[in-house]
């Protein structure tokens, strides 16, 4: 199945790769983001050779930081964190408003082994034990930070995010999500559904008349989210405009121009690295001390290294 001829072919990206997607459903007044991860995922998971639970669930959390904060006008940073209370001690995956993207889980080895000798593919709410998923919105200085805060319930990331936007949001959203490695490389994927507010169409039908069409036009596009299966979701040769197309055509789905993501840390220059051990007490840069008198520190994020012997340790401290 392909898409219609008249699906602008600038909108097209053969690659499928770390992109977001936004479309619309006309039809029945719905609206959402397709997001496909590549070579930004895979940077990620592999650099820091997590088990393949840990790896798959920041996964999908890199794929739902992306999702959610390509619905989001903002300039600064998106943060998708969860703090458990088991396996998993903490997950967090963010985003900026140029694209770049990133993550970092911390987890308890021994425990993660335990889980896995259980239940080979265990759920995000097994691995976190309990705990709160939090979102942020930092637009930097001078400006309001933005927080919401969950629960983790449900079995996974994306259940506690609908959860979310239940209770607090008041918005009626679906989500799919799936990570995974094919062919030996990670990758990720996100599908995020929205109603729009209803608005008055000036037509003959009645309000109970549209709510119904709206209504089923929901349930129908729902049914066929959860269709799509794993392999579409993360398949590389297929296009994220096909896939949108394989699902919702009969609804009528446009598609707008996409946004591109990349892996990209932000930890900064050796400058500025220095600048935040000099703003250490003395005794707390004594404490990170190695035999030799230097100090390593490293990114956990993006694991790059500096290293500052005991004379540039002096010349930041102004000895």
């Amino acid at each position: 199945m392909q898409p219609p001829p008249n699906l602008d072919p600038s909108l097209r990206n053969d690659a499928g790769d770390d992109l977001i997607q936004p479309f619309q459903i006309d039809r029945v007044g719905l609206r959402g983001r397709l997001v496909r991860l590549g070579p930004s995922v895979d940077a990620v998971l592999r650099r820091h050779d997590y088990p393949d639970a840990v790896a798959g669930l920041l996964g999908e959390a890199m794929a739902l930081a992306a999702c959610l904060a390509a619905a989001l006008k903002y300039e600064g940073i998106f943060t998708l964190q969860a703090r458990g209370e088991g396996a998993v001690r903490f997950l967090v995956a963010d985003v900026t408003s140029a694209g770049h993207l990133r993550g970092y889980a911390a987890f308890d080895q021994d425990k993660v082994d335990g889980i896995l000798s259980e239940e080979p593919e265990p759920t995000a709410a097994r691995l976190f034990g309990g705990g709160h998923l939090a979102f942020t919105v930092d637009q930097g200085r001078d400006t309001q930070l933005y927080q919401g805060i969950v629960p983790l319930e449900g079995a996974s990331l994306a259940d506690s995010i609908h959860h979310y936007f239940q209770q607090s949001e008041q918005i009626t959203t679906a989500i799919k999500v799936s990570c995974g490695s094919i062919d030996g490389t990670w990758r990720a994927a996100a599908l995020m559904l929205q109603r729009l507010p209803e608005e008055d169409t000036g037509d003959s039908l009645s309000a109970n008349e549209a709510r119904d069409i709206s209504e089923d036009g929901w349930r129908r596009a729902v049914i066929l989210l959860g269709s799509a299966t794993r392999g579409e979701m993360l398949d590389p040769a297929l296009d994220a405009n096909t896939l949108l197309y394989r699902l919702f055509h009969e609804d009528g789905v446009r598609v707008f121009t996409p946004r591109h993501v990349e892996e990209r840390c932000r930890c900064g220059t050796r400058e500025r690295i220095a600048g935040i051990l000099g703003s250490l007490p003395s005794g707390d840069v004594t404490d990170l001390k190695l035999d030799d008198g230097s100090v390593t520190v490293t990114c956990e994020f993006c694991r790059r290294e500096e290293r500052f012997d005991e004379a540039e340790l002096k010349k930041i401290a102004g000895g």
